[in-house]
């Protein structure tokens, strides 16, 4: 089960032919916990959730359910339609798999709190014994949480609704709720939202900044002096004058020329793009290497 802790939507490794490399992606989500990280997110937004099929999530799901490291691994949905998030669900359910980062269906417009509800109910009640983060990511989906409604989820379903990924920025500084995990989508909220009770954060660019977010995570446990929250903020706010995805891929793939498989519509940074970064980056002392756990 989830707990508190720092947390990547990890990246999916593709094929040249554009298909998930299942054993890279899961390479790629090892090495980001054994430099830090309490566990990752398969097919999350950063993972290309929407844009991988069901066929494949399910091939990868079988996997990992024998892996050493299951434990730290989570996963999202990606799906869209209710009846592919429970045919999903149910799957992984199999596998033992419990914990799920679902959000509310995206591309149509007028999401209401009432078409939330309903879709999260179907859910559970299709499959009872899920654990459910709520993903509350206005840019994508079209539709943010308020208070209310969560609260109102959390009653309805209190064994089922046990936190919330806040990627909209709504709620983690205000919303309190008992036993309830609240993490910002943004390690440049991390510490701000410990302080505040939060329970870590849950990121697209953990999928770098691993080491740096967990010396911060635990600097903050143990009270101990803040050393790289400064340089953490500063290397997230470097990413997000990009497509994170893009600029993820892009910087990965200097390395490790997997990388640059990604799915259309999405698109690697122009050269100059990805140039552009790497010296802002670099302008940051802030290199993968360097940041790797020793």
């Amino acid at each position: 089960m989830i707990k508190k802790g720092v947390y990547a939507a990890s990246l999916s490794i593709l094929n040249k032919e554009k298909t998930l490399n299942i054993d890279l992606t899961i390479n790629h989500a090892v090495d980001a916990i054994k430099n830090g990280l309490h566990g990752v997110f398969f097919f999350g937004s950063t993972g290309q959730s929407q844009l991988i099929s069901v066929t494949e999530k399910k091939e990868l799901i079988a996997k990992i359910s024998s892996h050493k490291m299951r434990k730290k691994f989570f996963l999202g949905t990606g799906c869209n339609s209710l009846n592919e998030n429970i045919d999903l669900i149910k799957y992984a359910m199999e596998y033992d798999f419990r914990d799920f980062l679902i959000m509310p269906p995206a591309y149509y417009k007028g999401n209401t709190d009432e078409g939330v509800l309903d879709f999260y109910s179907g859910i559970i009640k299709s499959a009872p014994k899920i654990k459910i983060i709520l993903y509350n990511f206005e840019k994508l989906s079209g539709y943010k949480f308020s208070s209310e409604v969560v609260t109102r989820l959390v009653k309805l379903f209190p064994e089922n609704i046990i936190g919330c990924k806040d990627s909209s920025y709504n709620l983690f500084e205000t919303l309190k709720l008992k036993n309830f995990l609240m993490f910002p989508g943004s390690e440049a909220k991390l510490l701000k939202g410990l302080e505040l009770g939060c329970s870590g954060c849950i990121s697209a660019v953990t999928n770098v900044t691993h080491s740096l977010a967990r010396q911060v995570f635990d600097d903050f446990e143990d009270k101990k002096i803040q050393t790289k929250n400064d340089q953490l903020i500063a290397v997230r706010e470097t990413f997000d004058q990009y497509n994170l995805i893009s600029a993820l891929h892009s910087f990965h793939s200097l390395k490790d020329q997997n990388y640059k498989n990604i799915l259309p519509p999405l698109t690697l940074l122009s050269e100059n793009k990805q140039k552009e970064l790497i010296k802002k980056l670099n302008g940051l002392k802030f290199t993968l290497e360097k940041n790797k756990a020793a």
